[in-house]
Order: structure tokens, then sequence, then C-alpha cells
């Protein structure tokens, strides 16, 4: 910010005028501006690990995982059955009719949302 704004201004009020003149450069400052505020933990996604959220599951206790577009489990799905020695205990079937698992074994059903398509 040119003088003498950058000492008048809080840094939010400089996001605010951030996101007047240059949205595309918003995300990187709130970024910015978290880091500085309560720490780098908190814009951190932490990695995804299928063995921690599978030892939450039970047989009434389903995952279910909302993906975003271009997503596709399957294929960490099927190594990570493989590793615990489940490859015989699961299913991938299309949601048709009269499709029904009977055994207890894992279903993998794909799901399309109509935002997909």
């Amino acid at each position: 910010m040119p003088a003498p704004w950058n000492e008048k201004l809080t840094e939010f009020q400089k996001l605010l005028i951030l996101k007047a003149l240059r949205p595309d450069k918003l995300i990187p400052g709130l970024q910015n501006w978290i880091c500085d505020m309560i720490g780098k933990e908190f814009i951190i996604f932490p990695t995804f690990d299928l063995s921690k959220v599978f030892k939450d599951s039970s047989i009434i206790t389903f995952l279910i995982f909302l993906l975003s577009a271009g997503s596709d489990p399957a294929a960490d799905f099927l190594r990570f059955a493989e590793e615990i020695c489940m490859s015989k205990r699961y299913d991938s079937i299309s949601l048709g009719q009269g499709q029904v698992q009977l055994n207890g074994g894992w279903i993998l059903l794909p799901f399309v949302s109509e935002l997909d398509a």
C-alpha cells in the first residue's frame, strides 16, 4: 500500500481493499493473514489416510466420501483392500435396480451427481 495507507490500515482492512481491487489475489492474501494471526497449521489440509478412517467404521457405520469433480478413489480403495486382505470382500456395482449386498462385504458405489454430469 502506498504511504500513508500502509501504516494507517490494519491487515484486515488491507484485505478488504485487496478484495475490491484484486479479487484474484484474495485467497493468497487470506492465507498469509491466517498464517500471521493464528498459524500455518490452519491453512494446511491434512492428508487423507483411509486406514485411519477405516478404524472408525463398523458394520453399521458407513464411510461416505464426498468428492470433488475429477476425483476417483477407486484405485486407492482397491490398494487399501489388498493391503488388509479384503480383496475378496468388496463388490463394485452400479446403482441399478435389484442390486443388493447381502453377505456383509464392502461395496463401492460410484456416484455421479448432476453437477458432475
